[in-house]
C-alpha cells in the first residue's frame, strides 16, 4: 500500500510543469462565461490525448471525460469551472490575459488546468478503480442561471454517487485545505426595482413626485431589513449595489431604478425577503403617488457538504498533506453553482490555499491584480487524485 501512495506521488509529480503550462494557456486566453468555445475544444482535446477516457460534448461549451475502472462499482464525478470575467487585467504577469476587459480572475483557469492533470494521472490508473470517473468540466459558473444547471438537465450527472470541486483561494496560506460541513456558500438572489414618478424642474419639487426622494428611503429600509425581521442567529445579507437616476443638476427625473444582491442559507428566510422587499416598496411608493416594478431573480441555491462524503475527504487531506495542511471553516457568504451538484448527489466543496507569504501580493478574487501561487496546483491534482480513489475503492 505504501508502495501503491509512492507511486501516486510520483505520477502525480511528473504532471507538474502541464498542469502549470496549461493554466497559462487558460490565463492567457480567457473566455466570459457562455462563450468557451475555445477553452472547451482545447480540453476536449487535452482528454482525448490521454486514452482510456470517453469524452463528450454536454452543451456547446462543457465538457465530460468518464473513465472506467477495471469492474464496476460507484461513481464520482470530479468538477472544475472553465470561464473568466468581464475585468481588465492589471497583473503585469508574462502570461497575462490577451482579451480586453476579459481576465480569469476567480481561478477558473488553475481549477481546469488542475482536473487535466488529475484526469491524466488517473488515466494511467484505470487498473486500479473499481467504479467510474466522471470530469466535469464546466462552463458558465460566474453567470447565473450557471452552467451547472445546464449540465444536469443535459443528463452529465446521472447515477453519480458522490461529486467533489476545489477552488483556490488567493488569499488563503499555500498549501492549506479549508472545509466545513454542511452550508458552505450561501444562495445568491438579485433584485431590480423601477421607480416610476414625475419629473419636473429642480426649483419647483412640490410639483413632482420625486423617485430620488422615494428611493432613497426604499434603500434606508431594505438595509434595515435583516437587523429587524432576521434572527440575530441567523446569516443573511441584503446590499443594495446600483442606484442609477437623473440626467442634470436642475432636472428632477421621472424614474430611478435600484438592484442589489441577497445571500442566504435558510429556505425560509429566502422565500421571506422578497416578499418584505415588495411590501416596503409598495408602501413607500403608495404614501408618494408614485408606481414600482419589482423584479427578483432566485439563482443559486447554498452549497451544502453532505456530512459522509467530507468525512472522507477530510481524512484523505490529513492522510494525503498531513494535518497541519487542514483547516475546519466556517461558510462564506458568497455563492457557487457547484450547489446544483451538490443537490442532485452527496458532494464536498473544498478550498486550497493559493496565497503568497507577502499578505500584500494577495489581491481579493474578482480584482484586476488577482492571481494564485502556482505551487498551489500540483496540490489540487493529487487532492482530485487521492479523493477519487478514496471514494471508489475504499468502503
Amino acid at each position: 500500500m505504501i508502495e501503491k501512495i509512492v507511486d501516486i506521488q510520483n505520477m502525480v509529480e511528473s504532471v507538474e510543469a502541464e498542469v502549470v503550462q496549461w493554466r497559462r494557456h487558460f490565463h492567457e486566453n480567457p473566455e466570459l462565461s457562455f462563450e468557451e468555445v475555445e477553452t472547451s475544444k482545447y480540453v476536449f482535446e487535452k482528454l482525448q490525448s490521454f486514452g482510456n477516457i470517453e469524452v463528450s460534448w454536454v452543451t456547446p461549451t462543457s465538457v465530460m471525460g468518464r473513465l472506467f475502472g477495471r469492474q464496476p462499482g460507484r461513481v464520482i464525478g470530479l468538477r472544475a469551472d472553465m470561464d473568466a470575467l468581464p475585468i481588465q487585467e492589471e497583473t503585469g504577469l508574462p502570461f497575462a490575459s490577451q482579451k480586453n476587459e476579459v481576465m480569469h480572475a476567480c481561478g477558473h483557469d488553475g481549477h481546469t488546468a488542475m482536473l487535466l492533470g488529475a484526469a491524466k494521472v488517473l488515466s494511467q490508473l484505470k487498473d486500479e478503480i473499481n467504479g467510474e470517473i466522471r470530469f466535469f468540466f464546466q462552463h458558465a459558473e460566474e453567470l447565473s442561471p450557471g452552467g451547472a444547471q445546464e449540465m444536469i438537465k443535459a443528463g452529465a450527472a446521472e447515477g453519480i454517487d458522490g461529486v467533489i470541486g476545489l477552488h483556490l483561494g488567493s488569499q488563503g496560506p499555500l498549501g492549506k485545505f479549508s472545509l466545513c460541513y454542511g452550508d458552505v456558500t450561501a444562495a445568491c438572489d438579485d433584485f431590480d426595482i423601477l421607480i416610476q414618478g414625475k419629473g419636473g424642474h429642480g426649483s419647483e419639487p412640490n410639483g413632482t413626485v420625486d423617485p430620488i426622494a422615494i428611493g432613497v428611503q426604499l434603500v434606508n429600509g431594505i438595509n434595515q431589513l435583516i437587523s429587524r425581521k432576521v434572527d440575530a442567529s441567523k446569516r443573511a445579507v441584503i446590499s443594495v449595489t446600483q442606484f442609477h437616476g437623473g440626467t442634470a443638476n436642475n432636472i428632477i427625473p421621472d424614474r430611478v431604478t435600484i438592484g442589489g444582491t441577497v445571500r442566504t442559507f435558510d429556505p425560509e428566510i429566502r422565500k421571506q425577503i422578497p416578499v418584505w422587499i415588495e411590501k416596503l416598496t409598495k408602501g413607500l411608493t403608495a404614501a408618494h403617488d408614485a408606481t414600482y416594478q419589482l423584479d427578483y431573480n432566485f439563482g443559486y441555491s447554498p452549497t451544502i457538504n453532505e456530512e459522509n462524503i467530507t468525512s472522507l475527504v477530510e481524512h484523505t487531506i490529513v492522510e494525503t498533506f498531513g494535518e497541519s495542511n487542514f483547516v475546519r471553516s466556517q461558510a462564506l457568504m458568497g455563492s457557487e453553482d457547484f450547489s446544483a451538484f451538490a443537490e442532485v448527489a452527496p458532494g464536498c466543496f473544498t478550498f486550497l490555499g493559493a496565497g503568497s507569504e507577502n499578505p500584500a501580493e494577495n489581491y481579493p478574487h474578482h480584482h484586476p491584480k488577482f492571481d494564485v501561487k502556482e505551487g498551489a496546483l500540483i496540490l489540487g491534482v493529487h487532492y482530485f487524485v487521492r479523493t477519487s480513489l478514496k471514494f471508489l475503492n475504499e468502503n
